[in-house]
């Protein structure tokens, strides 16, 4: 398989595979008991599908009729695809594409998140991807903190094909923000995404920045920002539900972007984020390459998180 949906399937690989074994292992029984539903539920928490979702999946499969005859590859097989279709049912509500007002000019994007999450590197696959769906798009540098940062939006912006802000004659991320909407209203763009430094959700003057940054920009729209997106790090598994409610309660999160779904086996973040929050999920990535960041699908994501055929 090629294409989105092959690097979909491969970057998932270390949690389906877990998840798939496991599966198989669970239903060597000859019966499905209570203490095979135990067993499914504790599969499921380990690859951070959370306890509460895990136990009420579980407890779903529980309900289900599976043909045994003896064989628990054909049993782990039909509770795999039962599985994934209730997977796909908490997921499918949260699915939602980043939706660009075109009649803003420029649709503003507040990208934010904490240390570490790649913040910069989704950035500039988002600008490829609006790019490549004919829109205009300006990068704004408002991380003024990491020394690399101004330098590694602009690779990222030539690399896209977007256009560069930055203000080298201020530290202040308000004052880069409000320069740059302004530059981007100058030039009739479509988008104008704007970088923030990497914030400890637990650090309540980091945090009372961004709410500077919105404030200032709406000056000059006060429709702005459009959307703010927070970049989660799937890597960090359950840590990643107290930054969503940290931000969200801060910020007014609109929706979330999860990186680094190919360096983890806790792929199942996902779907304990969307049952316990349900947050939009815009994309996810699950790579370093351009093409690596795409709209969050949910039957596609919940079929490759248990290794199954995604025809």
């Amino acid at each position: 398989m090629s294409g989105w949906l092959g690097r979909l399937r491969k970057g998932l690989t270390q949690t389906s595979n877990a998840l798939s074994d496991g599966l198989i292992s669970v239903f060597s029984s000859p019966r499905i008991d209570q203490k095979t539903i135990e067993n499914i539920e504790d599969l499921l928490i380990t690859a951070d599908i959370g306890p509460t979702t895990s136990a009420r999946l579980a407890a779903t499969l529980s309900n289900q009729k599976f043909e045994k005859n003896g064989d628990p590859e054909t049993t782990a097989k039909q509770a795999t695809e039962a599985l994934a279709d209730e997977i796909t049912n908490i997921l499918e509500p949260v699915a939602k594409p980043l939706v660009i007002d075109t009649a803003a000019r420029p649709h503003v994007l507040l990208i934010v998140g904490v240390n570490g999450t790649g913040k910069t590197t989704t950035i500039g696959k988002l600008a490829h991807y609006f790019v490549d769906e004919g829109h205009s798009v300006m990068l704004a540098a408002a991380d003024t903190f990491r020394a690399a940062a101004v330098e590694q939006l602009r690779v990222w912006s030539e690399r896209a094909g977007a256009l560069f802000f930055n203000d080298p004659g201020t530290r202040d991320p308000a004052a880069v923000a409000f320069g740059a909407l302004e530059a981007a209203k100058k030039e009739g763009v479509d988008i104008l995404i704007i970088d923030t430094a990497g914030r400890l959700h637990n650090k309540s003057d980091q945090m009372a920045e961004l709410e500077k940054i919105t404030r200032v920009i709406k000056k000059l729209d006060d429709t702005a920002p459009h959307s703010t997106v927070l970049v989660l790090d799937a890597t960090t598994g359950q840590n990643a539900h107290i930054q969503a409610e940290t931000f969200r309660d801060i910020t007014k999160v609109d929706g979330l972007i999860v990186t680094k779904l190919d360096g983890t086996a806790r792929g199942g973040v996902l779907v304990a984020l969307a049952d316990r929050l349900a947050l939009p999920i815009h994309a996810i990535g699950v790579g370093e390459g351009l093409e690596d960041l795409r709209p969050f699908a949910a039957r596609d994501f919940a079929r490759s998180l248990l290794g199954l055929d995604l025809s």
